[in-house]
């Protein structure tokens, strides 16, 4: 049910841009996700920091947008999300726990070697997003930015999930008695 709930924003921006445009998009983009966090906090009573950190950038670079009548701020949100997101990983690495290893290492048992390896490919992973976002926002058109931003990045991180869940399988302890 939450990741329906963290979609939604995302939706409705597009609907949105659809059927208006950019700056009517980003407006509702404001006041969905904040509505998301309200709603996230009375069905959870608990708002994750990546969740609010992404709402301030919708609502300071959403409101530039609207602001200053130019989708060049909205476009960089997606960069600085991914990069926060690059930035958070490595530094809890380094501090000595991986925000890899704490979201999953309740569930998954693995080797260090292996959580080290699953969050240095996130980084390069977020890393890549990013600048391939600011690449495709100053490159190409705004339709088409808006399309990759709904569909190819949402569509690349599933993908790389994917990938990330297949490394981890190698891992997991096998069980080979039968029962």
């Amino acid at each position: 049910m939450k990741q329906l709930i963290d979609f939604i924003p995302l939706v409705i921006f597009f609907a949105l841009y659809k059927t208006h445009d950019i700056y009517m998009a980003t407006g509702a983009l404001i006041v969905a996700t904040l509505i998301q966090l309200l709603v996230t906090w009375i069905m959870y009573k608990k708002i994750e920091k990546m969740q609010l950190i992404t709402a301030c950038l919708v609502i300071s670079f959403g409101g530039m947008t609207l602001f200053f009548q130019d989708d060049n701020f909205i476009k960089w949100k997606v960069t600085i999300v991914y990069a926060i997101f690059a930035i958070g990983l490595m530094v809890t690495h380094y501090l000595g726990k991986p925000l890899i290893k704490g979201m999953l290492g309740k569930e998954i048992s693995l080797p260090d070697g292996v959580w080290t390896n699953i969050n240095h490919a996130w980084v390069i992973f977020f890393t890549l997003l990013a600048g391939v976002n600011i690449y495709v926002a100053y490159r190409m058109p705004l339709d088409f930015w808006v399309n990759f931003k709904v569909f190819g990045l949402l569509t690349l991180t599933l993908v790389y999930t994917v990938i990330t869940g297949l490394y981890i399988y190698k891992y997991l302890p096998k069980n080979n008695d039968i029962e």
